[in-house]
């Protein structure tokens, strides 16, 4: 019964991760074709509008953090907040795909900006809670190993069921044709797809949050942190220098990664013209995603947990050389193999970002004396979300230099076909190295220091749970 009752909570926990990928997927991989294509919005306008979005969940997101962490109700401190803001952003996806109002100019741009921020603060209401559970689970590295693969089999899920099976749905339901290179009339996504999609993410949102918050009980009561305060925030971070380095590398190879899933909606329209195959080069790496998950717990058995981060990297980067070779010479299959390759990688080394980041959390305890988990994670939004401003600068930048204009579709000049394919294959593994090099001479939660942060965290939780007893 027991066992029964702890696969239910553990995988009640990981089905939360599909709805919040979900809207992810949307969100970091159609948007800006959405933005440019559809609404015509300039990318000189979203080149402004990313970057001053980043700034307020600077502020928004340990303030978040903090609200969390002085949460009390009965259903816990986490839940109620993924259950608040998976409803919300669920509503808030809906009108970022939409035009309810049929705005143009100005008043469209303020539109746009105002849901692009309200998606990003609902975001970050459920994101945060949900990923500042791993570390209340349990302090055992190999446990914490064991939940945060799981919520990364179901956010893998999530990622591949979008990118898959989006654009067959938006085709599907799309009531616009334009011809293709070859003067063939054929459907286009249009302003109906894509809404109707978000709308079909959106409920499924809400069902698998909801899922995740009954099924799931909070283990670990920690008593609540101070009344949130900017300076005290700022503290938490600076402080801990271990989360300035982390942000760091994993913001960079995470742009890497979103850069080509934002790309690959121009790339199959404009590059090779013909947006359905898109759904056939995400299942390549849908599949290699499943089994990166695998690729993790294997690499472990023999090598350290440091050794088996650089090792994905490696792999994901070699995935990369594959893609660009594919395209370059125009070898589908071997673009497929390629991103395969590339998702084994990047699966691998998205687990073990949500370890380093339980490690982090312990780290900051010895240190500062006291645990953050929720402020501490809120900044996995915030990197999140700095990885996509890095991904929307390069993209709209990129569009803008070459000329690229949403109206033409596949009939965009040599330059911008060019620009387009560069940030699908090249770019993303110069930032994978980059990111590696980084990681490799900066992060130093591994080997003897790392287990004697363990030690003392573990002797912590016995000495409270004693005094609470006593008390």
């Amino acid at each position: 019964m027991e066992t029964i009752k702890y696969l239910k909570s553990k995988l009640g926990y990981g089905v939360g991760a599909v709805g919040l990928d979900l809207s992810y997927g949307m969100f970091y991989s159609f948007l800006a074709k959405y933005l440019t294509d559809v609404l015509g919005l300039s990318s000189s306008f979203l080149l402004i509008l990313t970057p001053i979005a980043r700034i307020w969940d600077g502020i928004n997101d340990p303030m978040m953090g903090t609200i969390v962490d002085n949460t009390h109700t009965k259903m816990g401190k986490y839940r109620p907040w993924i259950l608040r803001g998976s409803m919300l952003n669920a509503i808030v996806l809906v009108f970022l795909f939409s035009n309810p109002l049929k705005l143009t100019g100005v008043a469209l741009c303020a539109y746009v900006a105002i849901a692009y921020v309200a998606w990003g603060m609902t975001n970050t209401m459920a994101d945060i809670p949900y990923w500042s559970m791993v570390p209340s689970f349990t302090s055992d590295p190999k446990e914490r190993s064991l939940i945060s693969t799981l919520a990364r089999t179901f956010s893998g899920i999530g990622q591949g069921a979008v990118s898959i099976l989006a654009p067959v749905i938006m085709t599907a339901v799309s009531i616009t044709e334009k011809p293709d290179v070859n003067g063939v009339m054929g459907k286009v996504h249009d302003a109906r797809s894509y809404v109707i999609c978000a709308a079909v993410c959106a409920v499924c949102l809400v069902l698998f949050s909801g899922l995740s918050v009954f099924t799931t009980k909070e283990t670990v009561s920690t008593k609540p942190a101070e009344k949130f305060s900017f300076k005290s925030a700022f503290n938490v971070i600076k402080s801990n220098d271990q989360l300035i380095v982390f942000m760091v590398f994993a913001m960079i190879s995470n742009a890497g990664w979103y850069l080509t899933s934002g790309v690959a909606t121009y790339y199959f329209d404009v590059v090779v013209g013909d947006p359905n195959k898109q759904s056939s080069f995400s299942l390549f790496q849908a599949v290699g995603s499943v089994v990166g998950l695998l690729l993790l717990p294997f690499l472990q058995k023999f090598m350290s947990k440091r050794r088996a981060y650089q090792a994905s990297l490696a792999i994901t980067a070699s995935g990369y050389i594959m893609m660009a070779v594919g395209s370059f010479a125009d070898v589908f299959i071997l673009m497929c193999l390629g991103y395969l390759v590339a998702a084994i990688g990047m699966a691998s080394m998205f687990i073990a970002q949500t370890v380093f980041l339980a490690d982090v959390v312990d780290y900051g305890e010895v240190k500062l004396g006291f645990r953050s988990e929720s402020i501490t994670f809120s900044m996995k939004g915030f990197l999140q979300k700095m990885a996509y401003t890095m991904q929307t600068i390069i993209l709209f930048a990129s569009l803008g230099i070459s000329k690229y204009d949403g109206a033409l579709h596949n009939q965009n000049p040599e330059s911008a076909k060019l620009a387009i394919t560069l940030m699908m294959t090249v770019i993303p593994p110069v930032l994978f190295i980059i990111s590696l090099i980084i990681f490799t001479k900066k992060f130093k939660l591994h080997g003897d220091f790392m287990d004697e942060v363990t030690k003392i965290v573990t002797e912590n939780r016995i000495a409270r749970e004693k005094a609470a007893e006593e008390a």
